[in-house]
């Protein structure tokens, strides 16, 4: 639930009340995953996840729409190595893109990416760095689109986790960093961050029950006046 914005003569945005209502269903077995999510303005969200071998895994996810030209599909293929991950990717619009990362030390990892979209005749070649340990995650990607972003997450205790980022664009100047948390209590676990764009977010997700879940969640943003919240109910073994 939110607001949508309608273009207005006057200097004032006009603010309209809106909401939007998601049903979903999930089915999970050791080798394959099927999720399903149908929305009331006709978008079909769709997800398959399926373990060819041990090894190789194929991803889909589809996102189809009444609205012409924006509706999307990728198809993943996944192998896992014993020390290395490559995957494979392709979807609509020409896209193709491929992406490999190698375990160096046990806790330092490094890998590239290169994508062509064919449409808009764009490519591009990113690279990254993983570091890890049992208390913190560090990581660096660097892309030739010219983003550069630096994540960290400190584990404080069994139940509190904290987390930064950064993101510089090149391209548009635009620089963005955020400041997270991750609290887990005994029936319920409580996540929120503030960027430096004044955009302050929460989510909490209650279990009431044996498979019984519920969630509220609420977005801030006092700079342009948007204003967000949702709530919902997982319901599953």
């Amino acid at each position: 639930m939110g607001s949508l914005e309608v273009p207005s003569q006057s200097p004032d945005t006009i603010k309209v009340p809106t909401a939007h209502y998601e049903f979903g269903a999930n089915f999970l077995d050791p080798k394959l995953m099927l999720i399903g999510r149908v929305m009331t303005d006709g978008r079909l969200n769709a997800r398959v996840k399926c373990d060819l071998t041990d090894n190789l895994t194929l991803k889909v996810n589809a996102q189809l729409t009444h609205e012409a030209h924006y509706s999307q599909g990728m198809f993943n293929l996944d192998y896992k190595g014993t020390d290395y991950r490559a995957q494979f990717q392709i979807g609509n619009n020409a896209f193709y893109g491929a992406n490999y990362i190698q375990s160096v030390t046990p806790n330092l990892s490094m890998g590239t990416e290169i994508f062509w979209l064919g449409h808009q005749r764009k490519s591009g070649i990113g690279f990254a760095s993983r570091y890890n340990t049992d208390k913190m995650v560090g990581t660096l990607q660097v892309a030739s689109t010219g983003i550069v972003a630096l994540s960290y997450v400190q584990k404080v205790s069994e139940k509190v986790s904290l987390a930064s980022d950064f993101m510089y664009n090149h391209m548009s100047k635009d620089v963005t960093s955020s400041f997270g948390y991750d609290y887990l209590l005994r029936q319920c676990r409580l996540r929120g961050k503030i960027d430096s764009n004044g955009v302050v977010a929460a989510y909490l997700e209650e279990r009431l029950n044996m498979g019984v879940n519920f969630l509220l969640s609420a977005e801030i943003d006092h700079p342009k006046k948007n204003y967000k919240f949702g709530f919902g109910m997982t319901v599953g073994e």
